[in-house]
C-alpha cells in the first residue's frame, strides 16, 4: 500500500493483493520505520468497519487509520470502481481522503517487475 500525504489530504493506493486482503480480512496495513524501536515507527492502515456510515480517518499514537464502511469496501473491492473519495470536517477546513486501486506502470521500473498492480487501462503514458 502506498501512502501520500499532502497538506490536509491522504491518498492510499492498493495493488490487487491488498484489495483482496482488505476484502477477506478487513484490514491492510504497512509500516514506516524511523529507527530500531517500536516507538519509532508509523503504521498506516485501511480498515473495514461494520456499521460505519461514512469513510473517515483517525490518528492515534503511532497509527493513521482510514475507516471504510463494510458495504462500500466490499462493493469497491468486488467492482470496477477505481477510487473512493471522501471529506472529513476538521472544524476549520477539511481532510480529503482518496483510496485507489493502484495500476501497473506503463513504463517498466526497476524493482517493480513483479508488482501486482491492476492492469492499466491506458495504452501509453
Amino acid at each position: 500500500m502506498k501512502l501520500r500525504i499532502l497538506d490536509d489530504s491522504l491518498r492510499l493506493r492498493l495493488p490487487q493483493g491488498e484489495v483482496q486482503q482488505l476484502r477477506t480480512t478487513g484490514r491492510v496495513e504497512a509500516t514506516v520505520r524511523f529507527g530500531p524501536g517500536p516507538d519509532q515507527r508509523l503504521v498506516y492502515a485501511l480498515v473495514v468497519v461494520p456499521g460505519a456510515q461514512r469513510i473517515s480517518a483517525t490518528l492515534t499514537d503511532r497509527e493513521i487509520a482510514v475507516h471504510l464502511p463494510e458495504s462500500i469496501a466490499h462493493a469497491w473491492a468486488d467492482g470496477d470502481e477505481v477510487s473512493l473519495k471522501a471529506e472529513q470536517s476538521l472544524g476549520e477546513g477539511t481532510l480529503s481522503l482518496l483510496i485507489e486501486k493502484d495500476f501497473k506502470c506503463l513504463t517498466p521500473r526497476e524493482g517493480e517487475e513483479q508488482y501486482d498492480g491492476f492492469a492499466n487501462p491506458n495504452t501509453s503514458c
